[in-house]
């Protein structure tokens, strides 16, 4: 390491404070992770023993024509048992997709005061927000990863506030990704026997984030984790990958019994689009649509991007299971509670695992 920090408090002052993050801690020149980044043993990425991706990707057109059912059954399947799957024929323009990935890595080269203006607490406005790792100030050992986060109230908000970069491709993104989640969502609920009207669902995904996640080559991938073990809080999360790679779920449904507990990577495909289901939706189902666990790993050879959108209820939303659910099955798994106090809980604590879902669980 061609530059040292004399202690953790140097460090953090350099990457969190000051917001050079972690690639303006990396251009300082690397020969090796600095300990603040190293994960114990049971975090780090194994990627000689994982699980390959068997799925195929969902074609969604055919939510439209005469294989509706065929289609909703293979979404249903993928919500129950992994919580992920991969989409085609989305509606979202595939030269769009091309252009976040290029106006991330834009943003993220700009030099570290450009990006800087965005911190926590100086951001010129609160729908914006630059930052790295997950809640550094509480975890143990710190995330890979740099990212910026763009809060959607409205076009002209977006368009006023939003990083120059981003704004006009990240609001495309989000909105013609917000029809593709409606018919999703729509056709789980479907599955269920619930209809939802439309006012429900808007605030069901009533909160929208885009997140642009960085995560620089790293001289020692084997130590870190570019985002820790964790399941997402929201309703439905939607998810750009570039052509690198590094996703991985936990297994949890009805892999087998030789598959529990085991990792699955999602490889990227050109053109499609990373579904996964949150926890919100795991609570309204009763648990029958499963939130998925799932992590980042770091790589030593390119830097990686994505853009993941996350639709998630109002903050005022009361989130239970859905009242047909708990008559049909006999109980309720969940507890009601107003969405703001799980999102509270959720951003109080370093990721692990699917830990925040206890948050609104009943013991049984």
């Amino acid at each position: 390491m061609s530059t040292s920090f004399d202690n953790g408090d140097s460090l953090f002052n350099f990457v969190v404070r000051k917001g050079n993050g972690v690639k303006g801690m990396v251009d300082l020149g690397l020969s090796e992770v600095p300990h603040q980044y190293v994960q114990p043993l049971q975090e780090r990425i194994d990627i000689s023993n994982v699980l390959p991706d068997c799925q195929r990707p969902i074609d969604l057109a055919g939510l439209d024509g005469p294989h509706h059912d065929e289609v909703a059954a293979t979404i249903v399947e993928a919500a129950e048992n992994l919580g992920f799957f991969q989409v085609v024929n989305h509606g979202v323009p595939l030269q769009l997709l091309e252009s976040l990935k290029e106006v991330a890595h834009q943003f993220f080269g700009q030099l570290p005061e450009k990006k800087a203006v965005y911190l926590k607490g100086v951001s010129p406005s609160p729908l914006v927000k630059y930052s790295t790792s997950f809640v550094p100030e509480k975890e143990k050992a710190l995330e890979w990863k740099d990212y910026v986060s763009m809060i959607y109230t409205n076009d002209e908000d977006a368009l006023k506030h939003w990083p120059q970069e981003f704004k006009e491709v990240a609001l495309e993104y989000l909105k013609t990704s917000t029809k593709m989640v409606k018919k999703i969502l729509e056709t789980l609920m479907e599955h269920l026997g619930v209809t939802l009207d439309d006012s429900r669902i808007n605030a069901l995904i009533g909160l929208k984030m885009v997140n642009a996640n960085f995560y620089p080559t790293c001289p020692n991938p084997e130590l870190t984790v570019g985002v820790g073990r964790h399941s997402d809080m929201g309703t439905l999360t939607v998810l750009l990958q570039d052509g690198i790679g590094g996703l991985y779920v936990k297994v949890e449904g009805n892999g087998g019994p030789e598959k529990q507990g085991e990792w699955m990577e999602i490889p990227p495909i050109n053109g499609a689009l990373v579904i996964n289901v949150g926890d919100t939706l795991q609570i309204l189902s009763n648990g029958r649509y499963k939130s998925a666990e799932h992590r980042v790993r770091t790589t030593s050879t390119q830097s990686r991007v994505s853009i993941p959108i996350f639709t998630i209820p109002k903050p005022t939303e009361k989130i239970g299971p859905l009242p047909q659910l708990v008559e049909r099955d006999g109980v309720a798994r969940y507890r009601e509670i107003i969405f703001e106090d799980y999102m509270n809980n959720f951003f109080g604590k370093a990721h692990e695992g699917k830990k925040s879902l206890e948050f609104a669980q009943i013991a049984p």
